[in-house]
């Protein structure tokens, strides 16, 4: 079902598009830098700004902000391979640091984890505010980003880069080039671990498609009650992010429905094995008064492996629970 032949050259694609974006959205802070240094003297400096962690952003949904950085960034505590830090470490260790910072700005969202400590300590830096100044759950182009009842996706007309995965697809979807890089991987996996093939009944869908899908599900079902537990309203869904999936259980270039996926021998292992390669299921079984839609194991959200690997190992049922949200089963209007 995959081939790994294109795989160097789509990820060389994906550095082209890369820099490309980067050079749009990063703004340099070469000049605000140097009239804040003429500005502030001596004392002042290191009484004045002792507590600024201030840099590039990933804020906001245009693009990289950046901000006036007025000291140099306290020195990076280098990791080692068995070093643990302790809760009072991770709570005082600066989560914007220069290492972070200069993630930021090659927009590789795994990279940027990485640099925070890995999944575990990303997460509490969000969560405890300490990553604040330059990280936020809400811009669309990061693979962490969180779009639900809640929090549509801004701004509405988002359209992502996009590529298509080597992965069989009846419709030929695309996604994000890091998603179809890592379905490739999780539909290889699946495969040589004997399970059979797996096919993406559907990828990225535009703002304007959505409005077709979410009106299609009223008409079918009957009220927008009904089709709000199936489908989400336009500018509300994260296949419009390109980093969301459907799946299916394929034979060759026959498949089933993807109603029936969860019941299948491939349902099973992705469901245990999705994870591994950046995945989770993100809308599971009992967890509708989270996630306000009904069980859907062929639905997958693309979250990068460092992050997915806390989601699996702290046990968590939906990203809400895992961002410490609030639950999202209704639309705000």
């Amino acid at each position: 079902m995959t081939t790994s032949h294109h795989a160097s050259a789509r990820r060389a694609e994906r550095r082209r598009r890369i820099e490309r974006r980067r050079r749009r959205a990063v703004v340099t802070v070469t000049s605000t830098l140097s009239a804040c240094t003429m500005i502030v003297a001596g004392a002042f400096v290191v009484a004045g700004a002792s507590g600024s962690d201030s840099g590039p952003q990933a804020l906001g949904s245009g693009g990289i902000e950046t901000r006036p950085v007025t000291e140099t960034p306290s020195p990076t505590p280098t990791p080692t391979a068995t070093a643990t830090p302790d809760a009072e470490d991770t709570q005082q260790r600066p989560f914007c640091s220069q290492d972070v910072k200069d993630a930021i700005q090659s927009d590789d969202a795994e990279a940027v984890v990485r640099a925070a400590g890995g999944g575990d300590e990303f997460r509490e830096g969000v969560l405890s505010g300490r990553a604040d100044r330059c990280i936020a759950l809400n811009h669309p182009a990061w693979d962490w980003v969180v779009v639900n009842k809640q929090r549509p996706i801004e701004p509405l007309d988002y359209e992502p880069e996009l590529t298509a995965p080597q992965t069989y697809s009846p419709i030929g979807a695309q996604l994000d080039p890091a998603a179809a890089d890592a379905l490739d991987a999780l539909t290889t996996a699946a495969s040589e671990a004997g399970v059979g093939d797996i096919g993406l009944e559907s990828g990225y869908r535009s703002y304007a498609a959505q409005v077709e899908a979410y009106e299609s599900q009223v008409a079918s079902r009957g009220s927008t009650e009904e089709a709000d537990l199936t489908s989400a309203r336009p500018g509300y869904s994260e296949h419009q992010l390109g980093l969301a999936i459907d799946i299916v259980a394929c034979d060759g270039t026959v498949c089933g429905s993807m109603y029936d996926f969860g019941g299948t021998p491939q349902g099973e292992w992705v469901s245990e094995n999705a994870w591994r390669h950046g995945w989770i299921v993100r809308y599971e079984a009992h967890a509708t008064e989270t996630t306000g839609y009904e069980a859907e194991p062929w639905h997958l959200r693309y979250v990068g492996v460092e992050i997915a690997t806390a989601y699996k190992n702290g046990g968590y049922d939906t990203y809400e629970d895992f961002w410490g949200l609030d639950a999202a089963a209704e639309y705000t209007d």
